[in-house]
């Protein structure tokens, strides 16, 4: 019998790739593995491997094909210790962030996509973006920078375009 967690994380993936893919009208999968293929000290494998591959295995979602600076990281959780948003530091937040970006190219476009059970769908990006919109929240780590928080749909309603130019 299988992992549940990884399931439900597995579940979100195909989730995310099939709403983006329907979206952008381009083939979205999800990642076979993990991204920690091409992450942490495994970074020197981006040396031997061409674009294709390593967009195959950096981060849960691979994008189509005139997305090639697009990188996501995806969560699927029970719980998510939302107080501590501003309360100036989330272990949980910056751990995930860490992930997202141990993987991140200089000009990839890096979000992370996060489901939290009966409590909604949310989407986090780096504000140096300067997404208008009065619908978010903001997020400062200390190590990886500012983030905006968007609920999931919100986001893609209002961005969908913005997004698909930042990522070519």
């Amino acid at each position: 019998m299988g992992n549940p967690q990884k399931a439900k994380g597995s579940s979100w993936e195909r989730d995310v790739a099939n709403h983006l893919s329907e979206l952008f009208g381009e083939t979205f999968i999800r990642a076979p593995g993990s991204g920690a293929y091409v992450g942490g000290t495994n970074s020197i494998r981006k040396e031997v491997l061409h674009e294709g591959q390593i967009r195959a295995f950096k981060g849960d979602i691979v994008p189509g094909e005139s997305f090639p600076r697009f990188n996501a990281e995806c969560k699927s959780y029970q719980e998510f210790p939302f107080h501590q948003l501003w309360s100036g530091y989330c272990r949980q937040l910056d751990e995930w962030l860490g992930q997202l970006l141990d993987v991140a190219d200089p000009g990839d476009f890096n979000v992370l996509i996060i489901k939290i059970t009966r409590k909604g769908k949310y989407i986090a990006v780096e504000s140096k973006h300067n997404f208008s919109s009065d619908n978010f929240s903001l997020y400062t780590s200390h190590e990886l920078g500012s983030w905006h928080i968007f609920e999931y749909d919100h986001f893609w309603q209002q961005h969908a375009d913005t997004v698909k130019t930042l990522c070519k």
